[in-house]
């Protein structure tokens, strides 16, 4: 029996059809990395069977004596697909992530004592000191095959770079030199591959071609939120089967998953952590998720870029995009989760006003300001040694731009920082970031919204406006996207009512509004807060009635904050809402407000009416008896914290049933959580926060 004829059989084993045929490219791949040994980079469409290459790889070599193989993979959903796909060719694969701390040890000893066939990993894993010391070199030697998952990853050019991946450098110079290596993506243009091949070293790109021949694509400008609900409400159900309907944020997955459940649509929110009381953790309800969508008991998970990557559902009927995406490849990437095994799948792609917006966010952040990186370095150059927290009280950064810094340095080749422990140190090599490097890729992923944006308005065939941008050398018109066709493919059109009750399901999908319990260290010197705020200094769970500048009240309230008063109608808005959806226990029996120097009739003036609507009291007996900065220029909890204290006095007024504390917005929530606790000391009862907006980046 020939090689090819062996391989064969164990893609028929792996696949379980049994008269089962490698696609073009997929042999071809396998015997250059078992019998000539190469580096490849293959670029192959979603479906193409990527997986069965490194997976029947993996088994050849193990056969032949190898050492196991290393998968280096992003995503937690991406590596169950893959142990399960290994485990139907009797490859023993194991991962050491985050949710099995637990069998660390014993994973550790199989991993040493050569019991796995396979080992998968996160590039993360590979930033932790400990695994790489204790885990990874002493078999690095030893490794049979690298396999690089995702691996646009691996560039800051890409869609979805993940700096960890940089570390694969390193990593490589203590492998076998003539070891295989395979690196996969189906998301990739020129650019991006030559990065990757720079940094992979003396790797051969194969290249597929990416037309999708399933996929019948439309684009659709819908710019307002109730029309985009109004549309999906009356439109999902005509979609084949079961599909993914993509979101920007989470809350908009929160809030698009209960429209659709509203109106009878069986969907859930997917992302990174989602939570259900029913299952011990997140990873456990994402599961749990994905197997609701696998075996059809959803119509539509409604998911962050979470669920991407590896997510394997052959028969996926549609995809549809609430928001658009950033850049081409990201939807390709997206779109393409659609139609791997049947003939025909939708991919819709409908974009509002609010994209923008969330877009200029995500690109301002990708990377650490310069600023931010040289004040951690300068801050770490003056001492022995600090963790994060240590950090935290130093520099006016949050925690994750601390985070964000020191893993952007920790990845450069020689790295200015090192951690020792839990404490950071600076090294002495002598760093420059490099700012113009960083304005580049900047103003590359603007050039990348803007092709997005001509994809929505293009004329020419939309499959082909996709692989032109993925430099595919022979784009050839699909025939079927509504381009094409001449004609929507699915219906434009929505009914007036349907999105006037999705405008008030908008007004209507208030958050909760929790106040903080864990003070900084040392951060209240006046007040005395130390370590976890008492019970029964706690401000009970409030609302906030939008997110700032969003559909429904956000815009109104962003509005009315800058022309300097609040209009009648958020009164009336907040009482509706706290009268007949949040109906508190207790219910307030009187009204206060967090006071403001610099402009100090604005809250007042709106707690005075909302009272006046309640039939209740409005009693101003908070002070503000300290200027401070503006708190949410505060980064970080320490910050948040000590700007806070000694600022608020509470009169000797206070009444003692349930009060109703109003701010017009909320971002940490530390200016309401020390209001309370004041209240409470001053003999108030439960205080009920209630505020107009959240300006806070994790809602």
């Amino acid at each position: 029996m020939s090689d090819r004829d062996s391989a064969c059989g164990l893609l028929r084993q792996a696949l379980g059809i049994a008269d089962a045929q490698f696609r073009p490219g997929q042999w071809e791949a396998i015997d250059a990395l078992v019998n000539r040994r190469e580096r490849l980079l293959v670029v192959q469409r979603t479906g193409w069977g990527k997986s069965s290459v490194y997976f029947i790889a993996t088994r050849i070599l193990r056969d032949r004596g190898s050492g196991p193989t290393l998968i280096v993979s992003p995503l937690l959903a991406l590596m169950r697909n893959q142990i399960e796909a290994a485990n139907r060719l009797r490859i023993k694969a194991l991962t050491v992530n985050s949710t099995n701390r637990e069998e660390w040890p014993a994973l550790t000893q199989a991993i040493l004592n050569n019991e796995a066939d396979a080992l998968l990993i996160s590039p993360e894993r590979l930033a932790n000191d400990d695994f790489v010391q204790n885990v990874l070199l002493p078999v690095a030697g030893r490794i049979g095959l690298l396999v690089v998952d995702e691996a646009h990853c691996i560039s800051d050019w890409g869609h979805d770079f993940r700096p960890d991946y940089r570390r694969l450098v390193n990593v490589l110079q203590h492998m076998p030199p003539n070891m295989p290596v395979l690196g996969t993506t189906a998301t990739a243009n020129n650019r991006v591959l030559d990065d990757v091949c720079s940094q992979l070293g003396g790797i051969q790109v194969r290249r597929g071609p990416l037309m999708r021949e399933s996929l019948i694509l439309q684009t659709l400008r819908l710019p307002d939120q109730s029309v985009r609900l109004a549309w999906l409400a009356e439109h999902l159900p005509e979609l084949p089967g079961t599909g993914i309907v993509y979101t920007l944020t989470r809350r908009d997955a929160d809030q698009v998953a209960g429209w659709l459940g509203r109106n009878g649509i069986e969907a859930k929110a997917y992302y990174s952590d989602v939570e259900s009381p029913e299952f011990a953790d997140s990873s456990a309800y994402r599961q749990h998720l994905e197997d609701l969508l696998r075996d059809n008991r959803l119509k539509a998970l409604v998911a962050t870029t979470a669920l991407g990557m590896g997510y394997d559902k052959p028969d996926l009927g549609f995809v549809v995009h609430y928001q658009a995406p950033g850049s081409i490849i990201t939807y390709y990437q997206q779109v393409g989760r659609a139609g791997r095994a049947i003939d025909h799948a939708f991919g819709v792609l409908l974009s509002g006003r609010e994209d923008e917006e969330i877009h200029e966010f995500f690109r301002s952040s990708a990377f650490p300001d310069e600023g931010h990186v040289k004040a951690i370095l300068e801050l770490l150059a003056a001492g022995d040694g600090l963790t994060e927290r240590q950090m935290e009280r130093s520099v006016n950064l949050r925690m994750g731009q601390i985070e964000q810094v020191l893993k952007f340095l920790s990845v450069e080749n020689p790295s200015p920082v090192i951690k020792d422990g839990s404490l950071w140190k600076r090294t002495p090599v002598d760093y420059r970031m490099d700012g113009e490097h960083i304005r580049r890729l900047t103003l590359q992923r603007v050039i990348e919204w803007q092709e997005v944006q001509d994809y929505i308005d293009s004329r020419e065939c939309l499959m082909v406006f996709l692989a032109r941008v993925l430099d595919d050398e022979n784009p050839r018109p699909c025939g079927k996207c509504a381009v094409c066709l001449g004609h929507p493919v699915v219906a434009e059109t929505y009914s007036r009512a349907r999105a006037v009750e999705a405008a008030r399901f908008l007004r209507q999908s208030e958050l909760p509004l929790e106040c903080r319990r864990q003070v900084a260290k040392d951060a209240f010197q006046q007040y005395g807060f130390s370590g976890n705020i008492p019970r029964e200094l706690r401000a009970e769970t409030g609302r906030v009635l939008s997110r700032w500048g969003d559909a429904g009240w956000g815009q109104l309230v962003a509005e009315d904050k800058h022309a300097g008063r609040f209009r009648d109608e958020l009164a009336r808005a907040l009482a509706e809402m706290i009268r007949n959806r949040w109906k508190p226990d207790p219910m307030p029996t009187w009204v206060t407000c967090v006071p403001s120097l610099s402009r100090p009739h604005l809250v007042p003036d709106l707690a005075k009416r909302l009272a006046a609507l309640l039939e209740l009291p409005f009693v101003p007996v908070v002070t503000k008896v300290g200027a401070n900065e503006p708190q949410k220029l505060q980064q970080n909890r320490f910050r948040q914290c000590s700007n806070l204290d000694g600022v608020f006095k509470v009169t000797s007024d206070v009444q003692p049933g349930p009060v109703l504390l109003m701010d017009d917005l909320v971002d940490s929530a530390w200016t309401m959580t020390v209001v309370a606790a004041l209240l409470r000391q001053a003999g108030a009862g439960p205080v009920l926060p209630v505020a107009l907006a959240t300006t806070s980046a994790r809602d």
